[in-house]
């Protein structure tokens, strides 16, 4: 018991480690808008500028610098609108409907944005209920929301966390799965298992939503290394996952046509070669030296090696004509290409590492 209460503090302690970073940098945005609005600007009791500076740090956690943008400019749309309309026709049930139409119509019309305008009406709506007009209306609390994201973006700016963190993570799990895949198939053909190859299948066709959040994830941090002076060294390493991930992203859709054709093999009681699970498993050894070389940082030589090892040995699985067998053998060869250009060749050289069939 004791012991499981241990392991449970540990997770919540990582947890607050991994968050401490972006709790700092919503405090000092925070204080930054408050103090930017309350006694540069003179606002009295300047509320949205800090919530607009913690919502858009808390909306900047792995999100794309566009989405940060259109989050701010909603919550001031919404704010400017409400409090603009709210002053001259009082708060109620219509003045609300109507407000809430206003300000997500002004919304879509500056910016085509799902966030942009559902922002701005929940905007409006905390003006119309909540926090009703103060008698100088006008559009004091819209610049307060200006200000309070301005100071989150610049919080992000000056202490910004690791691009490269969030590169890492994802990139784990992408060829994690990956290799994860093609272990599943590797073990589910030798013992003819269609109920394996049927599990290897779904999750092969899960691992396509690892991939786009990855490449999103890639997207978020080329944002942060570039917005951020103290994180500009890091944008190298980002170009060598930038540059692997097309090329991943086409292994594992290759894959998942691998994964489909097995459980056709095992279900037409096809004969896959002898020694094509040591190949997938080679393969998988690959991608997980890949991953590893990449998270390094280092140029992936032992990568290569391997996957020119998998290349000649897929040279001797070509024994039988049965078609699904050979459209396995088939992808795995492009899976090999596609993991070599992954780890820095040409698609010319990967093509020329393949023996001929």
């Amino acid at each position: 018991m004791f012991e499981r209460l241990r392991a449970q503090l540990r997770r919540r302690l990582r947890r607050l480690q991994r968050m401490a970073l972006p709790i700092a940098q919503a405090g000092m945005a925070a204080g930054g808008a408050w103090l930017v609005s309350a006694d540069l600007v003179g606002h009295a009791r300047p509320f949205f500028a800090p919530t607009a500076a913690v919502t858009c740090i808390g909306v900047a956690l792995g999100q794309k610098l566009r989405r940060v943008i259109e989050l701010v400019v909603g919550v001031s749309v919404g704010v400017g609108v409400g409090d603009l309309l709210i002053s001259r026709i009082g708060s109620g049930t219509w003045q609300i409907v109507l407000v809430v139409l206003l300000a997500m119509a002004a919304a879509v019309l500056l910016d085509g944005g799902a966030v942009i305008a559902l922002q701005s009406g929940t905007s409006a709506v905390l003006v119309a209920t909540l926090l009703p007009p103060s008698a100088g209306g006008g559009f004091d609390r819209m610049t307060d929301a200006l200000i309070g994201g301005g100071m989150g973006l610049i919080a992000i700016a000056l202490f910004p966390p690791n691009p490269l963190t969030l590169a890492h993570r994802h990139g784990r799990v992408v060829l994690g799965e990956l290799a994860g895949v093609l272990r599943a198939i590797a073990a589910a053909v030798p013992d003819r298992d269609t109920v394996a190859a049927a599990a290897a299948l779904s999750r092969a066709r899960a691992s396509q939503k690892a991939i786009d959040e990855f490449k999103t994830a890639l997207v978020t941090s080329a944002e942060v290394a570039t917005i951020a002076p103290l994180r500009w060294r890091n944008r190298s390493e980002l170009d060598r996952y930038r540059s692997a991930s097309g090329p991943i992203d086409l292994a594992v859709r290759n894959t998942r046509v691998l994964a489909r054709r097995a459980l056709a093999v095992l279900r037409d009681d096809e004969e896959p070669p002898a020694k094509l699970p040591d190949v997938l498993a080679g393969l998988a050894n690959a991608v997980d030296v890949l991953r590893d070389e990449l998270a390094r940082g280092v140029d992936p030589v032992r990568t290569r090696a391997l996957l020119r090892t998998t290349a000649d040995e897929s040279d001797h699985l070509l024994t039988a004509d049965d078609f699904s067998v050979r459209v396995m053998v088939a992808q795995l060869r492009s899976i090999v290409v596609d993991l070599l250009v992954a780890s820095g060749v040409s698609r010319t050289d990967a093509l020329a590492a393949l023996p001929p069939l």
